[in-house]
């Protein structure tokens, strides 16, 4: 009995190191033209968002709110970067992995940026 569970546990770990491998990260590489144009639809992105913290319709409602209506007038332009790694044949998990992080980073920056601003216009007698 110890004989046979012995030798489906070696089997089991060695099918487990074949699916692993599998998994492991597979180097692309991306030509300066492609870097350019995802640099150049970042900086788009964050100057759709600078622009829309301008506005001040956003100064009245809550930074929350703001922040989430903000991050959704800028969606298309990161759509835009998600064409240009489709177009470079990046594979799609780890187009959506960068922007994800990009959204949250950024949707972090709007947030604390707005949370500033309205503390800076209340008066210290309220």
């Amino acid at each position: 009995m110890n004989k046979y569970l012995l030798l489906v546990l070696c089997l089991t770990t060695r099918l487990a190191y074949a699916d692993a491998a599998k998994n492991e990260w597979q180097n692309t590489s991306l030509s300066d033209a492609i870097i350019e144009k995802i640099q150049a639809a970042k900086y788009d992105y964050k100057k759709c968002v600078s622009d829309e913290m301008q506005k001040s319709g956003y100064q009245q409602i809550d930074t929350r709110n703001a922040t989430d209506a903000i991050m959704k007038q800028c969606e298309t332009i990161l759509a835009k970067m998600r064409e240009v790694y489709t177009k470079a044949e990046v594979p799609d998990v780890i187009a959506d992995r960068h922007l994800k992080q990009m959204r949250m980073q950024t949707t972090r920056e709007v947030l604390q940026g707005m949370m500033f601003s309205a503390a800076s216009r209340k008066t210290p007698g309220q």
